[in-house]
């Protein structure tokens, strides 16, 4: 056990298999600075001596959750998100290179943007993720991230004139080459203060072979912020030692930043900032640490704040973490504190963790949900989750 920080990385995001690729790295200056088995739903104690985790009780007080399906037919669904204002339709990102629109209960057909010949895909590669800005009513301004047809990482920015043309493309905001075919991340989310984050994984192989993640001179396996409204600024750098934050976000009424980076070997695991430390720089220990074990033995980097993870769990339960968003919509509206959401890629299993007040609890839920890729949030704040199968289900309250 270690004092501070932790990381931990992924087998996988998609496939939860280890890819390989050419050797080599693009390296680019950027900004710095200063276990549930049981089918039923379950109250489960970890001894970890971190925040504590304990009993929650029986039930949520807002009643049994269940799954129920809301679009079919997607094609590879890794991501799905709304704008801020919009509780009508729901925009889910399609691996291959589409954004499909799940208008008042109906997946429309025609997509709002298709970026497929420029879409390099399969694995843990393709359109990864959308952002939009916080102003997206009224500016139109959005933000995707994916793997060219080179296998490189690109962050750019669309305007959608509102008018049913096709959105255009404005600039490129980030590149990033990648010297390996998986650990990509893909997440974009604005945070509390306004700035655009995106979570890059440490490059791919197995066990960050040239130490990208605590390497302050690399982009890869960092948490990166840019203020989209000043042309002139930087990217920066809020976080370093993640081995593949597939997903990360941000508590909509708190702003604290909850992240699933998922594990290697053993161990997958769930990262907490609390939103006023989100200003400084913090080092979630990979490829020093896969969750709370030593992986490899040498010092952490100096320079950030260490983070350890809030949770985690070991591959008898699953192999690849999916984070999700803390959910405080109308099926836990007496849960006044919310619950964050995670689950796993490989056997499908959900959970939901309540930190409050220091004390942390964990529920394991009845459903589950195969190849989970992500889960969204709507505009009115309800849930979803999405299956690499093609499925989208929307949580609600069991019969």
């Amino acid at each position: 056990m270690r004092l501070g920080t932790l990381g931990a990385g992924a087998v996988f995001l998609l496939l939860a298999a280890a890819c390989t690729g050419g050797p080599g790295e693009g390296v680019t200056e950027f900004v710095t600075t200063a276990a549930d088995t049981s089918e039923t739903t379950t109250e489960e104690t970890e001894t970890r001596p971190r925040l504590p985790l304990v009993d929650a009780g029986p039930a949520a007080q807002g009643g049994p959750l269940d799954l129920e399906r809301v679009a079919t037919g997607l094609s590879s669904p890794v991501h799905a998100t709304a704008p801020p204002g919009d509780e009508r339709r729901l925009y889910i990102v399609e691996q291959p290179g589409r954004i499909r629109v799940l208008e008042d209960g109906e997946l429309l057909e025609e997509p709002f943007l298709d970026l497929s010949s420029q879409v390099g895909s399969g694995n843990e590669r393709g359109l990864l993720s959308l952002a939009f800005h916080p102003s997206f009513l009224s500016n139109g301004l959005f933000y995707v991230n994916y793997t060219d047809t080179n296998g490189d990482t690109r962050v750019v920015e669309f305007r959608d004139p509102g008018s049913g043309e096709e959105p255009a493309q404005l600039r490129e905001l980030l590149y990033v080459p990648q010297p390996y075919a998986n650990h990509n991340g893909g997440q974009l989310a604005f945070g509390p203060d306004g700035l655009l984050y995106v979570g890059l994984g440490d490059g791919g192989s197995r066990g960050d072979p040239e130490n990208r993640a605590q390497d302050l001179s690399s982009r890869l396996g960092k948490l990166l912020r840019l203020d989209v409204d000043e042309p002139s600024t930087e990217w920066e750098m809020a976080g370093f030692g993640l081995r593949n934050p597939w997903r990360f976000s941000f508590d909509r009424i708190t702003g604290d930043l909850w992240i699933g980076d998922v594990g290697q070997n053993s161990m997958e695991e769930i990262d907490f900032v609390a939103a006023p430390d989100l200003g400084g720089v913090h080092n979630f220990g990979w490829n020093v640490f896969e969750g709370s074990e030593v992986f490899e033995d040498k010092p952490l980097t100096p320079g950030g704040t260490v983070v350890e993870p809030l949770t985690e769990y070991t591959h008898e339960l699953g192999c690849s973490v999916t984070g999700g968003p803390v959910y405080r919509g109308e099926l836990l509206r007496r849960e006044a504190w919310g619950r964050y959401f995670y689950g796993d890629y490989c056997s499908g299993r959900i959970w939901s963790l309540t930190n409050w007040d220091g004390e942390v609890t964990r529920r394991g839920h009845p459903f589950r949900v195969p190849q989970l890729t992500s889960f969204a949030e709507d505009g009115a704040g309800e849930l979803y989750a999405l299956s690499r199968d093609g499925s989208v289900y929307r949580v609600v309250k069991a019969k």
